[in-house]
């Protein structure tokens, strides 16, 4: 069981406040796993999270360090934030980042973890974040997720879909972040 939420989007701003709404559902232990197409605004979401559960430091996307941890200044959890497009679809290389023992007492999010990390926790969340509007970003390349901080500002309304998996997910009602 679990609950399911479709959402639309229009602004990354409004992109951004889902995010720090979401905030408020998450707890520690909690896995969300992000999902949609370069510049979709995974990013922009997560930086929403970051800012809702008062991490320190600025969420950006971490290509490049593949995962970023971002203490909590308020005493909550902290957000692990996980690029998982450059590794290939193995347990062992998720292994390796040890998310296994970051997760009790951390929110973990995962870009691109679809098909890569789910065996973490069968409680989790899914967000799939899709453009309403045309498609690819114009210009944008498949280079990899460093291009999203870049792309993701286009204007295209998104369609956010929200599935929680699991029973911890069984009470949450997440078609309430759809009402403004």
């Amino acid at each position: 069981m679990g609950s399911h939420a479709t959402l639309t989007v229009p602004t990354p701003e409004r992109m951004g406040r889902l995010g720090r709404e979401l905030a408020g559902l998450l707890r520690p232990g909690d896995l969300v796993l992000l999902s949609g197409e370069l510049g979709a605004g995974k990013t922009t979401l997560t930086r929403g999270l970051g800012e809702g559960l008062g991490v320190r430091g600025a969420v950006t996307s971490p290509t490049f360090v593949i995962a970023r941890v971002h203490p909590s200044l308020v005493g909550g959890p902290a957000l692990v934030h996980v690029d998982a497009y450059r590794l290939g679809g193995g347990l062992d290389e998720m292994e390796d980042l040890d998310l296994d023992v970051s997760l009790p007492e951390s929110v973990v999010v995962v870009e691109w973890g679809e098909g890569k990390v789910e065996q973490l926790s069968e409680d989790r969340l899914e967000v799939r974040i899709e453009r309403t509007l045309g498609g690819a970003v114009p210009g944008a390349t498949d280079g990899g997720p460093a291009a999203e901080d870049e792309a993701g500002d286009d204007s295209d309304p998104r369609r956010v879909v929200l599935t929680g998996l699991g029973r911890r997910w069984d009470t949450v009602e997440l078609a309430a972040l759809a009402e403004d």
